[in-house]
């Protein structure tokens, strides 16, 4: 599933930047290059020829004309957060608006899992994945104080949310004009 729109390649030669490692001498890796026998860069040939075939939706960078030889497919981008992650792929790496999408795509992508396991009829074990059994073994403190603060703020938030309601339909003014 191809989307030229969205993944255009351009030219890294336009990339401010580019190439900045290119000196051998200026490579940390260069000695052991040395010592692999390794070129400096990877030789195009020594790329496989049957190369994993596409048959879902691969989101690459915009630095990077080719699809990598083996790529992982295990969920495809799909619902809201797979909307989010073709944005961020729209940007190059080097820029927040590529990063802090995916960082957002990640935690939907969650809240989306949990909705999912509901209509399932699953209801996850949030305990159990948070791995709350180890902290209650061995960071206890720590965990009664996590719980403590979270228990707090869901009360005052609770407490905030209920009392407004109720003033609003009671609130009376004092004075008339």
């Amino acid at each position: 599933m191809e989307n030229s729109k969205v993944n255009t390649p351009i030219d890294p030669r336009q990339i401010k930047g580019w190439g900045v490692d290119a000196d051998p001498e200026n490579d940390p890796t260069y000695p052991m290059r040395n010592r692999m026998n390794a070129t400096q860069d990877p030789i195009p040939k020594n790329r496989p020829d049957n190369l994993q075939p596409v048959d879902t939706e691969v989101l690459r960078s915009v630095e990077r004309p080719n699809i990598s030889a083996v790529y992982g497919t295990p969920e495809p981008p799909k619902g809201l957060s797979g909307m989010i992650r073709r944005f961020a792929f729209r940007y190059t790496e080097n820029e927040y608006l590529h990063w802090l999408p995916l960082i957002l795509a990640d935690r939907v992508n969650m809240v989306e899992g949990l909705v999912e396991d509901l209509a399932k009829g699953k209801v996850p074990n949030i305990w159990a994945e948070k791995g709350y059994d180890m902290d209650w073994k061995y960071k206890r403190g720590s965990l009664i104080l996590k719980l403590s603060v979270l228990t707090a703020i869901t009360a005052g938030a609770t407490i905030w949310l209920s009392s407004g309601s109720k003033k609003s339909k009671t609130y009376k003014p004092k004075y008339k004009n």
